[in-house]
């Protein structure tokens, strides 16, 4: 069993307020879900309006096919324009570690 992480920090465009930011991150949050049935949630700045920490994980019985679902993930995001993706943190455990 393979068990990936990302964790992205995210700088929000032309976002003045909380409520304007749910609308910019819950978005995101529900296509990862919804296309790739992966665990995600705003994990962090929540106080903040403009930044964003965005926590995802995932479990495989296939290591390459869990970087590729990773891969794919992070180019969503990346991809979107409302928001700079400013750093992926990727965590990766396999059977090995302890």
């Amino acid at each position: 069993m393979y068990v990936g992480t990302l964790s992205f920090d995210l700088l929000l465009g032309d976002v003045r307020s909380l409520k304007e930011k749910r609308s910019v991150v819950r978005p995101i949050v529900a296509e990862l879900q919804r296309k790739y049935a992966v665990s995600v949630a705003e994990t962090g700045e929540q106080d903040l309006y403009r930044r964003a920490h965005i926590g995802l994980a995932a479990v495989s019985g296939d290591a390459g096919q869990l970087s590729g679902l990773l891969d794919r993930c992070e180019r969503l995001v990346a991809a979107r324009p409302e928001v700079e993706l400013l750093s992926v943190r990727r965590r990766f455990h396999g059977e090995d570690d302890e």
